[in-house]
C-alpha cells in the first residue's frame, strides 16, 4: 500500500501485504460467509443429510451438529470464522440452533449483496436489519406459548424435535423420557438447570435401548484391590485428594544402608506410617474411599483388610459432582481427616458395564446429580447419540428456564416473514427494502426443509404462505408427508429462546460483516535466515 508525494510513493504497510477496498472487499466477505452456510445447509432437518470430517491425526467425526462441523473445519477466512463464532454463540447459549442460526446469517448477507448492487448503501441495510430483528423478537414472544413444569409431554416433544435427524429415531421416544427425566430432576424450583449436575458416560457396546438414568454419580473406574467389597449399602463416603501412601519428602535425601537389616528396618517403617494413614481413615467409619491422587499398595492391602471400598484417581469433574451428591466435603491433607466430612450414600457398588467394570453412587442425599448412560455399537455412533442427547437435554433445560416455546417446522419463520412485510410498509423508504430483504431471508429456513426432504421449495413456501395468511400461524412444513400441518398438533415444538437467539446472532453478524469495506491483510512472516556458511558440521549427522 503506498501513497504519491511529490512523485515519491510513500509506503505505510510492509511489503507482501494485501488490501481489498469497497464493493471488492464487501463482495470477498460475503461469499465467504456464504460458503460457510452452504456447508452446513444440507444437513438440517430430520432428513439432513451427515457429514464426515477426518482431522489431520486421521480422526473421523460423523454429525450434522452445525456447531461441530465448524468447530472441525479448518476455516481461514476471517469473515467466514464469524460464522464459525455464530455456531459457538448459539450452541453455548441455547444448545441448538445452531445449523438454523448459520443459514439465516448467510441468507442475510446474499439478500444483502442483491440490495448493494441496485445501489442501496450498506448502513441502510443495516439499519433495516436491526429494525426487522427487533420486530422479530416481538412478533416471537408475541405467538410463543407458555409451558409449566409439569407439562411432561410438552418437554416431551421439544426433546423429540431436537433429536430429529441425528441417528436416534428408533429409540426417540425412550430417549427423550430418559432426556426430560435427568433435566427436571436437577431443574432449580425457578426452573434453572446446572448441566454440571448431569454427567453423561459414553460406553461402546450394546444397543442404544440399553441407555439408562443413574440418579446419583457413575464413575467410570473400579476398586484398586480384588479383595475389597463389590457392594456396600448404607455408605459414608470420604472424597480425599492427597495421595494415600508413604509420600517421600520434598527435600532431596540421602540414605546410608550398610546392612541388610536397616534395610527391612526402613520397609517396616514405611509400612508402619502407611498403617497410620489407613487407621486414620478407619476410625472416621468410612468404608468407601474415593481418592483423586494414588493409592499405595500396602495402603490397598490394610484397606481391603478393612472391608473398605476404594477407588484411585478419579477426575476432578467427578469429585464435584460428588460433592453434591454425597454431602461430602474433599480432604485436602491426610492430617485433616475427619468424620464430619464424610458424605451419604445409599448404594455403592461396582458393575459391569459393556464388559468394564464402573463404580454406582446411588440413592444419595442430594439427587440434584444425575448420570447418564449412553451405548452404542461403536465409538463414532455413541460419539453421535452423545451429541443428540445433550442437544435434547440443553433444549429442554431452556425451556424449563424461559418456560415458552413455538412450533417448529418453518411455521415462526414464515410467519415472521408475513409480518415482517406489513411491518416494512408502515416504514417506507429505501430502510422499507432492507426490511422485506430480511422477511424473504427468514424463508430460508422451510426452503431449505423441503429441499433437503426432495421436495419442491417453491411450492412448499406457497403453500406455507397460504396457510399463514389463512391464519394458520402454526402451520409449518411436514417433511414426511409433504404439506403443511399443524405443527402443534403433530409435536413438534422448539423453544422460544432459541429462535430469539437464532435470529439475534445471525443478524449481528450480518451487520458486522456488511460494515467492512477495507481488507487489510499482512504479510507474513519470512522465516529465519540461514547463519553465513549454513549450518556448519553436524557433529556425525549425515544425511
Amino acid at each position: 500500500m503506498s501513497t504519491q508525494l511529490t512523485g515519491q510513493p510513500i509506503y505505510i504497510l510492509q511489503q507482501g501485504s494485501s488490501r481489498n477496498r469497497g464493493r471488492d472487499a464487501q463482495s470477498m466477505n460475503i461469499t465467504a460467509a456464504k460458503a460457510v452456510a452452504n456447508a452446513v445447509r444440507s444437513t438440517l432437518g430430520p432428513k439432513g443429510m451427515d457429514k464426515m470430517l477426518v482431522d489431520s491425526m486421521g480422526n473421523i467425526v460423523i454429525t450434522n451438529d452445525g456447531a461441530t462441523i465448524l468447530k472441525e473445519m479448518d476455516i481461514e477466512h476471517p469473515a467466514a470464522k464469524m460464522l464459525v463464532e455464530i455456531a459457538k454463540t448459539q450452541d453455548d447459549e441455547v444448545g441448538d440452533g445452531t445449523t438454523t442460526a448459520v443459514i439465516i446469517a448467510g441468507e442475510l448477507l446474499r439478500q444483502a449483496e442483491n440490495l448493494i448492487e441496485q445501489g442501496i448503501h450498506p448502513t441502510i441495510i443495516v439499519h433495516g436489519y436491526r429494525m426487522a430483528g427487533e420486530k422479530s423478537k416481538e412478533l416471537l414472544k408475541g405467538i410463543a406459548i407458555d409451558i409449566k413444569r409439569s407439562d411432561t409431554k410438552i418437554l416431551k416433544n421439544l426433546a423429540l424435535t431436537a433429536m430429529a435427524g441425528k441417528g436416534v429415531e428408533a429409540s426417540r421416544t425412550l430417549l427423550s423420557d430418559l432426556v426430560v427425566k435427568a433435566a427436571t430432576s436437577v431443574a432449580e424450583i425457578d426452573g434453572t438447570v446446572d448441566m454440571d449436575n448431569i454427567k453423561v458416560e459414553k460406553k461402546v457396546g450394546g444397543f442404544l435401548e440399553d441407555s439408562e438414568i443413574v440418579q446419583g454419580i457413575v464413575i467410570d473406574k473400579e476398586r484398586v484391590h480384588p479383595g475389597m467389597p463389590t457392594k456396600i449399602t448404607n455408605a459414608k463416603v470420604m472424597l480425599i485428594n492427597a495421595p494415600i501412601e508413604y509420600t517421600k519428602p520434598e527435600v532431596d535425601a540421602q540414605l546410608l544402608i550398610t546392612s541388610p537389616d536397616q534395610l527391612q528396618a526402613f520397609v517396616n517403617e514405611e509400612e508402619r506410617m502407611t498403617k497410620v494413614i489407613v487407621e486414620k481413615i478407619i476410625k472416621t467409619g468410612a468404608n468407601v474411599v474415593i481418592c483423586q491422587n494414588a493409592i499405595g499398595d500396602i495402603a490397598q492391602h490394610y484397606l481391603s483388610k478393612a472391608k473398605i471400598l476404594a477407588v484411585r484417581r478419579v477426575k476432578y469433574s467427578d469429585m464435584n459432582n460428588l460433592v453434591r451428591a454425597t454431602g461430602a466435603s474433599i480432604i485436602s491433607s491426610i492430617d485433616a481427616i475427619s468424620s464430619n466430612d464424610l458424605g451419604y450414600a445409599g448404594l455403592v457398588e461396582e458393575r459391569k458395564v459393556s464388559g468394564e467394570e464402573m463404580i454406582f453412587i446411588e440413592k444419595c442425599k442430594n439427587p440434584k446429580a444425575i448420570s447418564l448412560i449412553i451405548r452404542g455399537g461403536t465409538e463414532h455412533v455413541v460419539e453421535g447419540y452423545e451429541r443428540a442427547i445433550e442437544d435434547a437435554i440443553r433444549v429442554v433445560s431452556t425451556v424449563l428456564e424461559d418456560k415458552q416455546y413455538v412450533a417448529g417446522g418453518g411455521a415462526p419463520e414464515i410467519e415472521l416473514s408475513l409480518r415482517l412485510r406489513d411491518y416494512a410498509n408502515t416504514v417506507g423508504g429505501r430502510v422499507q427494502m432492507a426490511i422485506e430483504a430480511f422477511a424473504t431471508a427468514l424463508e430460508i429456513i422451510p426452503r431449505t426443509l423441503a429441499e433437503n426432504a426432495g421436495l419442491d421449495p417453491i411450492d412448499m413456501v406457497v403453500a406455507l404462505r397460504t396457510s399463514h395468511d389463512s391464519g394458520e400461524s402454526t402451520y409449518g412444513l411436514h417433511v414426511f408427508e409433504g404439506k403443511p400441518v399443524d405443527m402443534l398438533k403433530e409435536g413438534v415444538v422448539e423453544p422460544l429462546q432459541v429462535k430469539i437467539q437464532a435470529i439475534s446472532s445471525a443478524v449481528e453478524t450480518a451487520d458486522m460483516i456488511l460494515r467492512i469495506d477495507d481488507n487489510i491483510s499482512s504479510a507474513k512472516s519470512a522465516p529465519p535466515s540461514m547463519p553465513p556458511g549454513g549450518m556448519g558440521d553436524m557433529g556425525g549427522m549425515g544425511m
